[in-house]
């Protein structure tokens, strides 16, 4: 018996160009898959953040254009992750089986964070900077999230990052500036740590987008503002 199809008594061409479209709808869906962004904010401040007002009008733009993509938003400025203990530390090197309850329980929050991590493609964080580094808050989600045996790895050859194929724009909030070849370039501990650490877990793409001298002066301060806007939005173009 024949089975039926919707295109039964269709000619060859008209089979064809439906081939061709479906085959369009696919690469076009290859090419262009949907997106998970993780959105981070570390600043504990509320609308009087610079770095939350840019993330926020970064993660709107990209969901006019992106509407079907996924954001998973974590603020740990407001809310913030437990920094390691003794018992964490005990956890992350006990093979999980061997895990007491006090034991899951110290490492759960890590697991969770590292979950949420290593399930987003792209990740826009807005960080300030403080005392020409990163807010303690972030340290303290940083030394949750970068582990042994989950985000890096250690054998007889070295160190290796466990976290490739994705995308980091880093919105960094600061009240002077510290450019490349200025005299105050060597304050900046900040940009060189962030580099480091997220490349030792094998994130090399990172964007960092700056609003700085924004203790100079309103006028210095808008052009600042203005400056890292036009810089999200050529982001979001690539």
């Amino acid at each position: 018996m024949r089975k039926s199809s919707c295109t039964h008594g269709w000619s060859s061409a008209n089979r064809r160009l439906l081939i061709r479209l479906r085959y369009i709808l696919y690469s076009q869906s290859e090419l262009n898959p949907m997106t998970h962004i993780l959105h981070l904010d570390a600043s504990p401040r509320g609308d009087r953040s610079i770095s939350r007002t840019l993330s926020k009008e970064f993660i709107n733009q990209w969901k006019t254009i992106h509407p079907n993509d996924t954001i998973t938003y974590r603020d740990i400025g407001h809310y913030p992750v437990p920094f390691v203990s003794e018992d964490w530390i005990a956890a992350a090197f006990t093979p999980s089986d061997q895990h007491t309850p006090e034991l899951a329980a110290a490492i759960q929050i890590s697991d969770e964070l590292i979950d949420e991590f290593l399930a987003a493609d792209r990740y826009v964080f807005s960080i300030p900077m403080y005392n020409f580094s990163i807010p303690a808050n972030f340290k303290a989600y940083l030394d949750q999230i970068v582990r042994a045996g989950r985000t890096f790895s250690v054998d007889e050859a070295g160190y290796k990052g466990l976290v490739h194929n994705k995308k980091m724009t880093i919105i960094i909030a600061q009240g002077g500036a510290y450019p490349e070849g200025s005299p105050t370039h060597a304050y900046d501990l900040q940009t060189p740590y962030l580099k480091l650490i997220f490349g030792f877990i094998g994130i090399t793409d990172i964007e960092f987008v700056y609003a700085d001298n924004l203790n100079l002066g309103d006028e210095a301060r808008n052009l600042a503002i203005a400056n890292a806007q036009s810089a999200l939005r050529a982001a979001i173009a690539h």
